[in-house]
């Protein structure tokens, strides 16, 4: 495994991509509403995302068809929008995005309310953005990178919640996908040292139900084996002496 240190000069530039992918799911928050298509959000995204000459990180990223992950209910992540995938009042939504800004990337994802929703779901998108924070308490150097995992998997499982171990968090740069994996569950090994510089991409996906999941025939689209609800979040981090740095949150 080799995590890469990353420069002042190229954290500057993930600073640049963090706040621009944070604009771009600031924005497509306003337009959620019962009534619009999954294939409009992406494309609004598509737009916001080329209007800062930025590349979307997701459009045909080992074959995936769209800009923006969208995915709906009991749909974990990847669900691939369409123009027949319409938003109805009472559904919940997880979007997930990346920009590509002069070579680096930035990833990050939310879950957002259609509509008025359940008590019950509007606690899972809370819990589930919560424990985001618990974990990158850790995220500093001298800490070890599981000690994230654990207190993602601690405060959720709390709660009675699933957290998938199928799909996990991961390193980002020049590429979407570097070392090392952050698992979101718990583990008995430390994993490695924390040190300044290392920028990850941290998301925990917490199901309401059972932690198991599969995918669709389409290859891409992961949804809970039991049918419960699913909420994504994510943002990408720098590591420091001081403690994390959340670059794509504004």
């Amino acid at each position: 495994m080799s995590v890469s240190i990353k420069s002042q000069r190229e954290i500057e530039l993930m600073k640049e991509a963090g706040v621009i992918l944070a604009t771009v799911l600031d924005e497509l928050e306003k337009i959620i509403e019962p009534g619009i298509t999954t294939k409009h959000i992406d494309q609004i995204g598509e737009e916001i995302i080329r209007s800062y000459d930025c590349i979307p990180s997701f459009l045909n990223y080992n074959g995936y068809p769209a800009s923006i992950c969208i995915s709906v209910n009991d749909e974990v992540v990847h669900g691939i929008p369409t123009r027949k995938r319409v938003l109805h009042e009472g559904d919940i939504v997880s979007l997930d995005a990346g920009v590509i800004h002069k070579k680096y990337h930035s990833d990050a994802a939310r879950t957002f309310a259609v509509g008025n929703i359940s008590k019950e779901a509007q606690q899972l998108i809370d819990v589930t953005r919560q424990s985001f924070f618990e974990g990158i308490k850790f995220a500093k150097e001298g800490c070890h990178l599981y000690e994230i995992s654990n207190a993602i998997a601690t405060y959720v499982e709390s709660f009675g919640y699933g957290v998938v171990r199928d799909l996990v968090g991961h390193g980002i740069g020049t590429s979407l996908h570097e070392d090392p994996q952050i698992p979101n569950f718990t583990q008995n090994r430390r994993g490695i040292k924390l040190l300044s510089g290392m920028t990850f991409a941290i998301e925990p996906m917490i199901n309401a139900g059972h932690f198991s999941v599969k995918w669709l025939d389409d290859d891409w689209t992961v949804v809970t084996t039991d049918g419960s609800l699913s909420a994504h979040y994510e943002n990408t981090v720098l590591i420091t002496k001081d403690g994390p740095e959340i670059l794509s949150l504004r």
